[in-house]
């Protein structure tokens, strides 16, 4: 006997709109900052424009992710597209990596040989940056649940925080006139670049191995299963996310050799504790029937009166074979 329980998370065109205008902007920003860098000699503000640029990319890859999300299951990818988003963070992550060696290396052949550069270029440039920032930031908050906007916020926050850096930077080189600050400054965006993407490979790797969701102990899954009335022990129990929200559960639980009308209270009552306790939704629960240790005593029977407030998650149909 098995179940499957569905539950489709609808993502509302609110979170595509608000990733459409941010690329937009960062990708108008990315040439200002550029064309800025070049103009001022800076260095910081040239690696800011190439980390904004990775920012755009995993804007880009967070609307990809919505769009394949939004996509319905089909005959040849049954769980949907949610594995597309994550793949897309992978990606991005990665490049991001890559683009940091990069800047370390630029940025150490710049501090054997210091350039001038124009510091108010680069004060008027990274204040841009911050508002721009700052304002993205705020747009992606309410949409945080999914691993690429989640990437795309820490991206901005990254920028905001390099801006901020420049600014100082650019500040320290006009009273001082040390020219090193811009490379050091350089140095510590790649920096941040590298600590941002490490987490992202971490969790993306995560899913598309298969692994546990993030925040899940299996120990208390299974202790809440055993828990549920009728449930004598459950076995060969596997937890995995389809994509940075959606997770889904497989296991034998062994019940008494009860009629499917009585053990129809017990799939659901474990799908009600799955999906309340553990947000898990995506189920397929077999059932395996244990003779009565002690026949004399009765089999313990489980009565449906009623299947408590659970009935919005009882849309689970059942297969007798």
């Amino acid at each position: 006997m098995h179940s499957h329980g569905h539950h489709h998370q609808h993502h509302h065109g609110g979170s595509g709109r608000v990733l459409r205008w941010s690329l937009v902007a960062t990708l108008i920003f990315v040439i200002i900052q550029f064309a800025a860098g070049l103009q001022s000699g800076s260095l910081a503000l040239l690696s800011d424009a190439g980390h904004n640029l990775t920012d755009s990319l995993a804007l880009a890859l967070a609307m990809f992710g919505v769009y394949l999300k939004a996509k319905p299951a089909d005959e040849s990818r049954t769980f949907g597209y949610h594995r597309g988003g994550v793949l897309a963070a992978f990606v991005n992550a990665i490049s991001l990596v890559a683009l940091s060696i990069y800047l370390f290396w630029e940025s150490y052949e710049r501090l054997r040989n210091p350039h001038h550069v124009n510091e108010k270029v680069m004060i008027v440039t990274a204040g841009l940056g911050i508002v721009l920032n700052v304002a993205i930031i705020l747009g992606l908050r309410r949409h945080e649940s999914d691993i690429n906007i989640r990437a795309a916020s820490v991206h901005m926050l990254g920028d905001a925080l390099g801006s901020i850096a420049i600014i100082g930077g650019a500040v320290g080189i006009h009273y001082t006139g040390w020219l090193a600050i811009d490379p050091i400054l350089s140095i510590l965006i790649a920096g941040l670049i590298v600590w941002t993407a490490i987490d992202i490979i971490r969790e993306s790797l995560n899913i598309l191995l298969e692994g546990l969701p993030s925040g899940l102990q299996l120990q208390s899954v299974i202790g809440a299963m055993r828990e549920v009335p009728g449930v004598l022990d459950v076995h060969d129990v596997h937890v995995w996310s389809l994509g940075s929200t959606a997770h889904a559960l497989s296991c034998h639980a062994l019940i008494d050799d009860v009629p499917p009308s009585e053990s129809d209270c017990i799939l659901q009552g474990l799908n009600r504790v799955l999906g309340e306790r553990f947000h898990i939704h995506h189920t397929t629960i077999q059932f395996e029937h244990a003779r009565c240790a002690l026949p004399e005593t009765g089999c313990n029977t489980i009565h449906c009166d009623d299947v408590h407030r659970g009935e919005a998650h009882c849309h689970d149909h059942e297969h007798t074979h």
